[in-house]
């Protein structure tokens, strides 16, 4: 038995039970119509030359309804003569190469044949402008050559810094269409300043390039579109924080102020960005955002397959596992962070050696008195909070407010004979 083993084999894990969260689940049912519409009410069409080249952004997160949005997009600009095509929107992501970028869109269902249009994806970009620091803005070549851009994109609050336009429309323009260059421009001065960097570079990116309109959407706490808006150029600067702000008060959230350990089974880049939203686990990369329960250990058990080795935001957690350090591309990983300047979530935190070991190590380092009432909530992963697991000692809590449900009886967790949990 090694000393890690030793340590914690005396420390209790708690009884366990199913809770059902309730969140409101309103969605759009129609969404190729609502966006039609819009398109025609904007009078978009007036706009649209025949033979005109459209660069239609696209970027790297799992949106709702993604390729759905990408084809209607492109359908209404062919039915008006124009020729588009996507262009990779996502900084550096997709290893920050050209392949990388595409193979990104086709893992998400963004392929030619199914949008109808071609993806022509570089890592080239024109330097345009500067902001009055010196910071450079940059916009990615081929999107520069084009005749108009169009932009789509989730309005969603960021996970390291807070302002009136966090990630949405702006962000998209400002970092995405910037590619690497851009992304690591806008992050030099650190995310202290980006709720001024990200408006102010895409405000000139809008006044320099010929974006013809963008897509927004906003998602319900299901990961569903709630709402989406077709917004002209003169209007992405207006609109957009009053999106921000139902993207707020949309979002899903653990019901609990204080939770002793949190448990998380996978991470990923096709959860977050930062593998785990901090907006539901508290936990931020950066001081410039808050909000969340206070959590005093967390544990990431495990990488999603997707996130294909990436392992950004394990740092941000206390605990690991030696499996999921197995699992990791380095190289992939510290990328992140060099892009972004924020290196502590592309930390390894402290690896045990299984499953249950983790656990008991968090509950052990938790900084309660009795580890028999250790308050435990176990997630999948924060995209999927629907249906949690919470210890024994969590019962009241649940009784007590109306957006819980108790779904089952308590019951032990259980591991094999490694000591990993069996799902």
């Amino acid at each position: 038995m090694s000393i890690l083993d030793e340590l914690v084999q005396h420390i209790p894990v708690p009884k366990m039970m199913k809770v059902k969260q309730y969140f409101d689940d309103q969605k759009l049912d129609d969404l190729g119509q609502e966006l039609n519409d819009q398109l025609q009410q904007k009078n978009i069409k007036s706009q649209i030359k025949p033979g005109m080249e459209v660069a239609v952004a696209v970027g790297s997160r799992g949106l709702d309804r993604l390729v759905e949005t990408t084809k209607g997009t492109t359908d209404f600009l062919k039915e008006h003569g124009a020729k588009p095509f996507i262009v990779p929107c996502m900084g550096s992501h997709g290893g920050a190469t050209g392949p990388g970028q595409k193979a990104v869109l086709e893992h998400l269902g963004v392929k030619e044949d199914v949008v109808g249009a071609e993806i022509r994806s570089s890592m080239e970009v024109i330097k345009i402008d500067q902001l009055e620091n010196g910071l450079p803005i940059y916009i990615d070549k081929l999107a520069s050559e084009a005749d108009g851009i169009v932009v789509i994109n989730r309005v969603k609050p960021h996970t390291a810094f807070r302002g009136p336009v966090e990630s949405g429309i702006m962000k998209m323009i400002s970092i995405g269409l910037g590619k690497q260059k851009g992304a690591e421009a806008c992050h030099q001065l650190g995310f202290k300043h980006m709720a001024e960097h990200v408006p102010a570079m895409a405000e000139i990116i809008i006044d320099k390039m010929p974006i013809l309109f963008a897509v927004a959407t906003v998602e319900n706490a299901f990961d569903k579109v709630a709402k989406l808006n077709v917004l002209l150029p003169e209007e992405i600067a207006e609109q957009e924080p009053d999106l921000q702000k139902l993207a707020k008060a949309s979002l899903p959230k653990l019901f609990f102020d204080q939770i002793d350990v949190l448990i998380i089974d996978e991470i990923g880049k096709n959860i977050s960005g930062d593998g785990m939203d901090p907006n539901i686990t508290g936990r931020y990369p950066t001081p410039y955002a808050y909000g969340g329960p206070d959590v005093s250990k967390m544990i990431v058990l495990d990488l999603t397959e997707e996130t294909e080795g990436n392992a950004n935001g394990v740092g941000t957690a206390d605990f690991t596992t030696q499996k999921l350090v197995d699992k990791m591309d380095r190289e992939a990983t510290y990328a992140n962070g060099l892009t972004s300047t924020v290196v502590g979530p592309t930390h390894i935190s402290t690896a045990m050696p299984t499953d249950k070991t983790a656990i008991q190590a968090a509950i052990k380092t938790c900084n309660i008195l009795d580890f028999t009432k250790a308050r435990v909530v176990r997630i999948k992963n924060t995209l999927e909070i629907g249906e949690i697991e919470v210890s024994e000692n969590m019962i009241a809590d649940v009784e007590q407010h109306d957006n819980l449900e108790k779904i089952s009886d308590l019951y032990e967790l259980s591991f094999d004979q490694e000591g990993n949990l069996i799902q």
